[in-house]
């Protein structure tokens, strides 16, 4: 059986996760290494929910399944996922990539209140701009809560998202 290796990037919104994982793709792509990288965030986007998958959790892990279980046909072994919540939601991820040997290295990107109420307003242009900050913010508090024994925390205010990339990939040991 093949050893999987899965690199989950979380955080509220505004610390970066998305930017951040391309560039890991990006830095992993320069020297030649072999992965894929899945956005969670595009793995329940459907409405209304499913009336028995409210949280939308299920259609999250089948899609996910069905997506990595193509990389993996194509002789992938790398998984970057990245979801706000993506460090509570191993075992499922696990799950969706069939189980066996998969060594997980879990992110929590961080970023000062400022920081994301900066970025988010720069991203953020219709009417929920205050709501999303209020959410992020309470994800963020939540997440450095509840983050499992052994997350590794890098904070992104202030430095280079190619700067970053290189701490999530030295911490992943890719």
């Amino acid at each position: 059986m093949t050893a999987y290796e899965l690199l989950l990037i979380g955080g509220g919104a505004g610390v970066g996760k998305t930017t951040v994982a391309w560039e890991v793709s990006a830095v992993l792509r320069a020297k030649g290494t072999a992965h894929c990288l899945i956005e969670g965030d595009y793995m329940d986007q459907i409405h209304p929910a499913p009336v028995d998958d409210p949280h939308r959790t299920a259609i999250t892990e089948r899609n996910t399944a069905a997506i990595w279980s193509n990389y993996a046909a194509l002789g992938q072994h790398r998984l970057i996922y990245t979801n706000t919540v993506s460090i509570l939601e191993e075992p499922m991820i696990r799950r969706a990539m069939g189980g066996g040997e998969i060594r997980a290295t879990r992110i929590l990107l961080t970023a000062r209140e400022t920081t994301v109420r900066e970025r988010l307003a720069q991203r953020e242009i219709g009417s929920q701009l205050d709501a999303h900050i209020e959410s992020s913010l309470r994800n963020a508090r939540n997440l450095s809560e509840e983050a499992p024994a052994g997350t590794i925390r890098v904070a992104t205010d202030g430095r280079s998202v190619h700067d970053i990339a290189l701490d999530v990939l030295q911490a992943a040991a890719w």
